[in-house]
């Protein structure tokens, strides 16, 4: 199915970038999720929100974390990276 652009040119629907569990990878491009996509989506959407932007980033990084250690308890996901990953692109660049 295909809408239309305002220009009048049909155009198909878009993906949204969500991961696919239990490997954390983005469903639509596969990189790492929250994919650059997806960062870009989750600062729109809670662009005026930046407390609850941190507290759903929070839960995901949780459940992440279980998911792949859950995965591979022997060598399981290192924490530092994981932070970066999901939480360390969010932040300021600097305090108001």
């Amino acid at each position: 199915m295909s809408r239309t652009a305002p220009d009048g040119r049909a155009t198909t629907p878009r993906r949204p970038h969500l991961p696919l569990r239990p490997l954390w990878l983005c469903r639509v491009c596969a990189a790492p999720w929250p994919c650059p996509v997806a960062r870009l989506t989750l600062r729109h959407e809670y662009a005026h929100d930046r407390i609850g932007l941190n507290i759903y980033l929070c839960m995901a990084l949780h459940e992440a974390a279980a998911d792949l250690y859950r995965l591979n308890p022997h060598d399981g996901p290192d924490p530092a990276a994981l932070f970066t990953r999901f939480l360390g692109w969010a932040r300021p660049r600097h305090l108001p």
